[in-house]
Order: structure tokens, then C-alpha cells, then sequence
């Protein structure tokens, strides 16, 4: 189904060079391991604390974790383990209280505003549980959206994302003229089409079906192994972890463990 290739970091307006390529404080070289795969996420003690009047939410305790570049991660834990903070964080949304996160050479706990919406733009593509179309645009101009936020054929490229998760007949229809798994595959576009290296996923077959939540999975699953994005999921729905390369368990804030899937499935096989 997803017929792109990787073609490189996606460039702002104009002659704008990424935040992440220049000789700036904020910035680091990510490091390899020792089998040669490149870390493109390091997470080091990280913590955040709400602060709501005297009282004070701990949401993650000095979290350390490395993800590495073309890994598909499944985070799990139950209702107020960390999960979406850390997706928060990870997309920029929000910022870390102590620590340090690295992700693709940004040192997230050093941005500025504006480096930060630099970063949402060319490093991350959100894909959300309530799917977050705009009811009076198309799927093509849902897409299209997105990608007014960096240089290019917007139309073109916006063609080739519906495309690719095979929705290219649907274009010019709207959101309420689309089943559910349809409109998660526009958003999914939507997500893809500038290309990011990560894509933050959250709960994304929660308000859908059981086998077209399999079909959204499978789709993701092939734009991980074809187009080569490192993909964060986040989900309560433990039958998803078996299609990961890793499982992270989050309790009470905490990094519980991490484990390493021996036999992946595909996602057509799950069963929950």
C-alpha cells in the first residue's frame, strides 16, 4: 500500500535551515550504539511536575530511555502512568520539568518557543485517537493543511500522502462522507505527508472497530518498515505491544521496564 521512499529531511520556507543542523547550544550529535543502529531519542532523568495552586503532580520521575532510528515503540500503562505526558513532550507540546531529551540532535529541554514550533514542524507527525479533521475541508485539503507549514507542491505531495495509505479515490470527499477508519488513515496521511522522521501516535485505534483498528495498524506497521519513520504508539490495548520492536511500561510515572519483542507479528495476526 505505502509506495514513498524516504527522501530526506524536510526543509522549511525559503532557505531556512533546520534549528538542529546549526552550531547552536541546543543541539547535540546523537550517539550510535554498539551494533551500528543511530539513537534518535535519549531520554535522561526526565521529569514533569504540575503544578496546580499548592499542590504539585509528579506525571513522570526521572525517566531514562533511548529509542533508536526506525524502531516501532509501544508504550503502555494504565490512566496516569505518564503515557501522554511523555508523547506531550516528546512532540514538543509541553516541557520538561528536569532533565535532558534529545530527539534527532534537538535538545528538547534547551528550545526556545520558536525552535520549538521549528521542531514540530520538520521532526514530528502527530496521529491522534480522535482523528482531529476539519470538518468543512476534504481529505486533500485536511492534508493539505499540514503541509502549508513547510515549502513544496502542496497539492502534489498532499496526493501522494492519501495515496499511499490508499485513499487517493477518497480525496475530495469530506470528513462525515468517511467511515472512522478512513478518516484515522486521512490523519495518518496528514502525519506523513512532510515526511518527518518520527511519528507520535496516540491511542490511534481507540475509537475504531476491531478489524479496521487492525487495518490502521497494519497500515503503520508498513509505513515503519517502508518509509523507515521511528514510531512511538501509545495505547492501553496490550495486544498491540506484539507488533512492536520494543514494549515500554510506564507505573505511576516511572519507567517499569522495557521489552525487547522476540517474535513480532503482523498486525493482521493480533487478537485482542
Amino acid at each position: 500500500m505505502v509506495g514513498w521512499t524516504r527522501k530526506g529531511t524536510v526543509k522549511g520556507r525559503g532557505a531556512r535551515t533546520p534549528f538542529a543542523a546549526r552550531e547552536a547550544p541546543s543541539t547535540v550529535t546523537p550517539a550510535a550504539e554498539g551494533d551500528g543502529r543511530k539513537e534518535i531519542i535519549r531520554l535522561e532523568g526526565v521529569s514533569k511536575v504540575y503544578r496546580m495552586g499548592d499542590v504539585e503532580v509528579q506525571a513522570l520521575k526521572g525517566v531514562d530511555l533511548t529509542v533508536y532510528q526506525g524502531e516501532f515503540i509501544v508504550i503502555l500503562g494504565p490512566s496516569g502512568s505518564g503515557k501522554t505526558t511523555l508523547l506531550n513532550l516528546l512532540g514538543g507540546m509541553d516541557t520538561i520539568t528536569s532533565g535532558r531529551m534529545v530527539v534527532n540532535g534537538w535538545d528538547i529541554s534547551r528550545l526556545t518557543v520558536q525552535e520549538l514550533t521549528e521542531y514540530r514542524r520538520t521532526q514530528i507527525g502527530f496521529v491522534f485517537q480522535f482523528f482531529n479533521l476539519i470538518p468543512t475541508l476534504t481529505a486533500l485539503e485536511n492534508v493539505e493543511l499540514a503541509l502549508e507549514l513547510v515549502d513544496g507542491d502542496h497539492r502534489g505531495k498532499a496526493r501522494e500522502a492519501l495515496e499511499a495509505v490508499g485513499l487517493a479515490h477518497r480525496a475530495d470527499h469530506f470528513p462525515n462522507q468517511l467511515s472512522g477508519g478512513e478518516q484515522q488513515r486521512v490523519a495518518i496521511a496528514r502525519a506523513i505527508c512532510k515526511n518527518p522522521p518520527i511519528l507520535l501516535c496516540d491511542e490511534p485505534t481507540g475509537e475504531l472497530d476491531y478489524e479496521t483498528g487492525k487495518k490502521v495498524l497494519a497500515l503503520m506497521q508498513e509505513i515503519n518498515e517502508k518509509m523507515g519513520q521511528t514510531i512511538i504508539l501509545v495505547t492501553h490495548n496490550s495486544a498491540i505491544s506484539e507488533i512492536s520492536h520494543r514494549t515500554v511500561y510506564l507505573h505511576s510515572g516511572r519507567l517499569a521496564k522495557v521489552v525487547k519483542t522476540e517474535v513480532r507479528k503482523r498486525a493482521e495476526e493480533l487478537e485482542w
